[in-house]
């Protein structure tokens, strides 16, 4: 068999620490910290803890170049080729390594750079209330923060001295001024009314929807949005989990950009359920549909009420034709996003609706849920949009008064 690296590995020293009674009646405070190998690799599902001896093998072998075994064996030993060969750290061209092999090489057709797709895939959560957790800590609130952290950087930056500073022009308003004050992340929803359908087609028309198409050549289209992207690829795709949308049956969807219509997904609702073990008190009253609206947002009950969430998530290999190993074309991928939630907002603000974004999310939920591979076309947001509550429950951000009190 012949024997190659994964297509990239980030070889991490972390400092662990555990409890040790020998050292606390030694005289110490019974901490006891000493260093472990952890290998990361963006296909695998989690980081792999390693030995020295590992990194020594891992180091010195090429992820493009296949190198024959037997020398291998004989230095280092048949077990740990074995372990890391199992693990998908190594690379292996038997029938036996078929699915670690089938991975990486998934893996290599997508051009990521490759410190970029080690964090991408170091960012990705599962099963995570990160809401219960900030609520927990008591850090929900900028009182709690403060007590916490101490005072924040200032709010405005200041460079230079007063008397250097040249005086602009205030403009005059405009319906836009207007639009972009008023608005605000909505979160508080009214879970008792359903989304008419006129608007949650307008919005989703706008803001992915396909304007305009170029055919560039035989197999190379290029479409005009209403937002930016990066070599005008346009790599984001809308998945939506739909609650309460007047003619539309609750589920999962694809939006599709060409022909402005919905395709719909089945939810497998064991999949989703998977994790609910853990969230036993916000699971036990939830659809599986309820409960992955609930997760996919971190445990951000007042997101998770909105009417429809759209999870955006490009397809990095769209972008990465162009911009291949590139090292910033993660940073153009996450720009896309950006430029996409903005434009939703602000239609959802110009129709009267709440609306919101979030990357706290748990992307690896997600993925289960609608089919996804993270490293071949991850979640990166999730926005929301929807009716709003005539009350406000939970509080909401709106120094300028533009929403609330809510007017009729």
């Amino acid at each position: 068999m012949r024997i190659r690296r994964c297509a990239v590995l980030w070889l991490e020293p972390r400092e662990v620490a555990h409890f040790e009674l020998e050292a606390l009646l030694g005289g110490g405070t019974g901490v006891v910290s000493n260093m472990q190998w952890y290998a990361h690799a963006p296909q695998l599902e989690a980081p792999q803890p390693v030995d020295v001896q590992d990194v020594t093998l891992l180091g010195e072998m090429s992820p493009s170049d296949w190198i024959d075994d037997v020398p291998l064996y004989e230095r280092f030993g048949a077990q740990r080729l074995l372990t890391l060969l199992q693990a998908g750290l190594l690379i292996g061209d038997s029938e036996d390594c078929a699915g670690q092999r089938q991975a990486d090489e998934h893996f290599r057709a997508q051009h990521w750079y490759g410190l970029s797709s080690v964090w991408h895939a170091a960012s990705r959560w599962q099963g995570l209330d990160a809401a219960g957790e900030v609520a927990e800590a008591g850090m929900d609130t900028a009182l709690g923060l403060r007590t916490r952290y101490g005072a924040p950087p200032p709010m405005l930056h200041d460079r230079g001295e007063a008397a250097e500073r040249i005086p602009l022009p205030r403009s005059t308003h405009t319906p836009l001024d207007e639009l972009l004050d008023a608005r605000n992340s909505c979160r508080n929803f009214d879970t008792s009314n359903t989304l008419p359908q006129a608007q949650f087609a307008h919005t989703l028309e706008r803001v992915f929807g396909a304007r305009g198409q170029v055919h560039a050549a035989e197999d190379f289209d290029v479409l005009k949005k209403t937002s930016p992207s990066g070599g005008a690829l346009h790599p984001t795709e809308a998945y939506l989990i739909v609650r309460r949308v007047e003619g539309v049956a609750p589920g999962l969807y694809h939006y599709r950009a060409g022909d402005h219509a919905l395709q719909p997904l089945g939810l497998d609702a064991d999949a989703v359920m998977a994790g609910a073990e853990k969230h036993v008190d916000n699971a036990k009253d939830k659809s599986a549909l309820d409960y992955l609206a609930w997760i996919a947002v971190g445990g951000q009950q007042w997101f998770a009420d909105a009417h429809v969430l759209v999870v955006m998530a490009p397809r990095f290999a769209r972008n990465f034709w162009k911009y291949r190993n590139h090292a910033k074309a993660y940073r153009v991928a996450i720009l896309d996003v950006g430029h996409l939630s903005q434009t939703l907002l602000l239609t959802a603000t110009e129709l009267g609706l709440g609306s919101f974004i979030t990357a706290a999310i748990n992307e690896v939920d997600i993925e289960r849920a609608f089919g996804l591979t993270g490293y071949v076309d991850g979640p990166l947001a999730v926005c929301g949009f929807g009716v709003r509550a005539d009350t406000m429950v939970t509080s909401e951000f709106d120094p300028n008064r533009k929403v609330w009190p809510r007017r009729g």
